[in-house]
């Protein structure tokens, strides 16, 4: 359940992004969410987001930037180890220039090369580029 409402939210942000919207709004929100979207705003795919009333149902609200061609999140289990992180990359992502896996780890949710870094592995969530 929860990875099919992360999923629906990043496709809605793609969505969004080919309308050449300048904001979207994302219901119901989860914490893996606001973890995605800080990822995104790190690596510079998205401008900033912010997380209204996120005890209750809440909302996100997210400035897009105009760089998301795609992103998905993976609705089924995928578990990846820290020296198959890069095969698996390679395989999901359309060039090796730019895009990024995020992976829920024990050490938190990270995307690929900070995976790489410290030498983790985990569950995949998704991918952005």
């Amino acid at each position: 359940m929860g990875r099919m409402i992360l999923n629906n939210a990043l496709r809605t942000i793609v969505n969004a992004e080919r309308r050449g919207k300048a904001t979207v709004e994302l219901q119901p929100i989860s914490t893996v969410m606001s973890s995605f979207l800080k990822i995104m705003k790190n690596r510079g795919y998205i401008k900033d987001f912010q997380v209204f009333d996120p005890h209750r149902v809440g909302k996100i609200t997210v400035q897009l930037q105009g760089r998301v061609n795609d992103c998905r999140a993976l609705t089924y289990r995928q578990d990846v180890k820290a020296r198959d992180i890069e095969e698996y990359k390679m395989q999901k992502l359309p060039t090796r220039q730019w895009g990024y896996v995020v992976i829920t780890t024990p050490e938190g949710v990270l995307d690929h090369e900070e995976a790489v870094k410290r030498n983790v592995g985990g569950q995949v969530l998704g991918y952005f580029h």
